[in-house]
């Protein structure tokens, strides 16, 4: 899917006014020749969990291809006034702006692949200030489709092979947050979307039959449920929950057997109130006892992976899960937090000049250098991340430095497979990387959760999957660190 076929504007200046404002003074400094390097990463798991799913570089890719000032842009921008009146741009700048397209190089961790935190999800190497403005639309694409991709993975998960489909399209944050959601809950795990637009620009499989209204406007929930089938035989998913669940079910059963005869299928009945464990046992009782062995039940009503997982310990005989609200805007956590933090700068063609933000909580250090990821592997299972300085001396592979504690040093097992998960995706402003579709990101989901340990995965209090730092790196950020507070006082 482009993304100019869903947003037909120039999307340049869907940015924070700061970061024009930040660029114009590099400009009027004479910075605007600077190299820079860029990270985008996040400093804690969504959701208390243990593992984060990488998601939305498609999209960037795609915004980063486009980005350009058209005439109404700049125009736009030349209305923008100061506190005194006067155009808050030169229009020296303005003219600059209107060159102005990616050129720089962009390394980034493939969709679909578990992250940790303070791993960099992307990096970015170029001018500074288009380094600068490509800041706020990248966190805005990434930051959301990988909580999205996330909370699906965790849903998926709970449902333990069950098929989930997405129902959040209602509830979604605005137009574009029920497309992203649709596409990010599909590379997690979900099954299919029952957003039709997703389904068209993605590929995704689409479901739905009724809702609550169908069957409100007949006088009787039996003939609701014949003319529906009347209607669409091939489709029949029975919403049994308008009045009284259990007659409802009976009420199916009656033209579902009417369906058999005509040689269609009903393919299932839908819960969507009360006790869904004991509801969804009787409804299995009395589907097998009329013959209906192969109906589905399917279950939505406000789930999330918390509650498939009580239902699934209850016994509860539901075979796909319908998950809407909860899923689509990520109900228990509004942001996944990624930032984006200046790492290194230097004159055209000089030695790089290394940066971190100082900070007095040390989770928000950030880690200075031109960073790569290095995933370590034993007998199929990963062991350990390593963030190191790809324009440092050879990485030491023998151990790792834990970021927030540096008493704490795990060992790399001899011998141990590795791979650097940051892998080119633009040089010189040219796309270089791989086109994925999504049922390859989906597929490499799977892949990467079956090489965890169980334990990084769990709902609740998750084992802490070891991430460190090289031990040059982390020499390299406690000097820095050292530097910046004997400045500071």
């Amino acid at each position: 899917m482009e993304l100019k076929n869903l947003y037909q504007h120039n999307l340049s200046l869907l940015t924070d006014l700061y970061q024009l404002t930040m660029a114009y003074g590099y400009w009027k400094q004479g910075r605007h020749e600077e190299e820079a390097v860029f990270h985008l990463f996040f400093r804690r798991h969504p959701f208390g969990g243990g593992y984060t799913i990488a998601a939305g570089l498609e999209l960037a890719r795609q915004f980063i291809e486009a980005f350009h000032f058209e005439d109404d842009d700049l125009d736009y921008l030349a209305s923008l006034t100061g506190s005194d009146g006067n155009a808050l741009f030169d229009q020296g700048f303005l003219n600059y702006l209107k060159d102005l397209r990616f050129d720089g190089d962009i390394d980034a961790i493939a969709e679909g692949t578990l992250v940790f935190p303070h791993e960099p999800l992307l990096r970015i190497k170029g001018n500074l200030i288009l380094a600068q403005l490509l800041e706020t639309p990248l966190l805005n694409i990434i930051n959301f489709q990988t909580l999205i991709a996330t909370k699906s993975a965790r849903i998926c998960r709970a449902a333990e092979g069950d098929p989930v489909l997405e129902f959040g399209l209602r509830r979604a944050q605005g137009i574009d947050g029920a497309i992203s959601a649709s596409r990010a809950a599909y590379i997690g795990g979900t099954a299919a979307t029952s957003n039709v637009l997703a389904g068209k620009l993605y590929g995704i499989p689409v479901k739905g039959t009724h809702a609550h209204s169908w069957v409100m406007s007949y006088d009787d929930e039996e003939n609701a449920f014949r003319a529906y089938a009347e209607a669409m035989p091939n489709n029949c998913v029975f919403l049994v929950d308008t009045y009284d669940t259990i007659e409802g079910v009976k009420k199916a059963i009656r033209v579902g057997l009417d369906l058999s005869q005509l040689g269609y299928k009903m393919l299932g009945i839908r819960l969507d109130s009360g006790d869904l464990t004991w509801l969804s046992k009787e409804a299995r009782r009395l589907l097998d006892d009329a013959g209906f062995e192969d109906a589905a039940i399917v279950a939505s009503n406000d789930l999330d992976e918390h509650l498939i997982a009580d239902l699934k310990q209850q016994g509860a005989q539901i075979a796909i899960w319908g998950v809407g609200t909860k899923l689509a805007t990520s109900y228990d956590q509004a942001a996944l937090g990624g930032v984006y933090k200046l790492a290194a700068i230097r004159q055209k063609d000089q030695e790089w000049t290394y940066k971190l933000k100082l900070s007095e909580q040390k989770i928000k250090i950030s880690n200075p250098g031109i960073l790569n990821v290095r995933r370590f592997e034993v007998d199929g299972q990963y062991v350990a991340d390593m963030l190191f300085n790809e324009a440092g001396d050879n990485p030491d592979s023998s151990h790792i430095v834990d970021p927030n504690d540096d008493l704490r040093q795990r060992p790399i097992e001899t011998g141990a497979e590795f791979v650097d998960l940051l892998q080119p995706l633009f040089r010189d402003g040219k796309f270089v990387g791989a086109e994925e579709n999504l049922e390859k990101i989906r597929e490499r989901v799977q892949q990467q959760l079956a090489k965890f340990y169980d334990g990084c995965l769990r709902l609740r209090n998750p084992h802490a999957y070891p991430v460190g730092l090289e031990a040059g790196l982390h020499t390299l950020k406690n000097q820095l660190i050292k530097k910046a507070r004997t400045w500071v006082s």
